[in-house]
């Protein structure tokens, strides 16, 4: 097969990792970078354009977008889609796991577990909002924000009361949610490829700290999931329409609850953490189901 990766970053842990695995399973694997990628859109005859010349047909591309060139990203994505190639992750779910708003309402109507969330425009909603998701503590977070920038953790009502309105000032789209006090800092990681959890970590937050992402500090371990967590991350990447992604789960006393779905999620963490072969997981769920105009919406909606 061939087999395009779609990264800014060649040097990149997850990049590099992919490519060495469609390599040594027999692929031609290309890095391509998506924002040097431009489109023909013309009438029956969609292509893609790099370097001054058309990109041959691909049977698959998988998208490592960066949240920051999301639209450009997804754009890029769906062109391809339009030429028939397959997407291990298609440009509508892409774009739908990246606003965290949605992601949540999407995951609230399937009955999915997940924290007490409140979002709201105007100042004068601001302590019912509080009062909505159960008081303070809260966790406040930015609606664009990535790898655990932009989210607080608010002690006092007063305190999340000031941090809304400075946010509200600054025109900023936030989400108030309720603090799950039992998880003791950490989360789990679940990486969900084809409808499978293939791997599992736990992410503990450094000292001090309550985000427990590794770019923030924290540690990897092996993790075993109960039967109702692995149930929670299969069923929180299919809501998302995501065929290879990662989920993070809190342990809460009501259940496991999902704070993220991440549809570009890092392999070195749980690579390292869990001495699986994830990258390999991905080439073979690419192989047993890429086909010519396969993807189920066809960029559509």
């Amino acid at each position: 097969m061939r087999i395009a990766i779609l990264s800014r970053n060649p040097k990149l842990y997850s990049t590099k990792r992919l490519v060495e695995a469609g390599t040594n399973l027999g692929h031609q694997v290309d890095v391509i970078d998506t924002m040097h990628c431009y489109m023909d859109i013309t009438s029956n005859k969609p292509s893609v354009r790099y370097k001054g010349k058309p990109l041959p047909y691909y049977d698959a591309v998988v998208p490592r977008i960066g949240a920051s060139v999301t639209f450009y990203g997804t754009s890029v994505v769906r062109q391809f889609e339009m030429m028939g190639t397959y997407s291990i992750n298609e440009s509508v779910a892409i774009s739908r796991s990246r606003d965290k708003l949605r992601s949540l309402q999407l995951l609230s109507r399937k009955g999915i577990g997940m924290p007490r969330t409140g979002f709201a425009n105007h100042p004068d909603n601001i302590g019912d909002l509080i009062k909505n998701v159960g008081g303070a503590p809260v966790v406040i977070k930015l609606l664009e924000g990535t790898q655990g920038i932009g989210v607080v953790l608010a002690d006092t009502q007063k305190t999340a009361e000031a941090i809304i309105e400075a946010f509200m000032g600054l025109e900023a789209n936030i989400l108030v949610q309720e603090y799950i006090k039992e998880a003791g800092g950490a989360d789990i990681r679940c990486l969900v490829v084809g409808g499978k959890v293939v791997a599992a970590m736990k992410r503990q937050a450094a000292p001090g700290e309550f985000r427990s992402n590794l770019h923030r500090g924290g540690s990897a371990s092996v993790v075993r999931l109960s039967p109702e967590e692995r149930k929670t991350a299969v069923d929180a990447a299919k809501t998302m329409g995501l065929n290879m992604c990662g989920v993070d789960i809190l342990r809460s006393n009501a259940g496991p609850v999902v704070m993220e779905v991440n549809s570009s999620p890092g392999l070195e963490g749980i690579e390292s953490a869990t001495g699986k072969d994830v990258a390999s997981m991905i080439i073979d769920c690419i192989v047993k189901n890429a086909k010519p105009f396969s993807n189920k919406t066809k960029g559509k909606g």
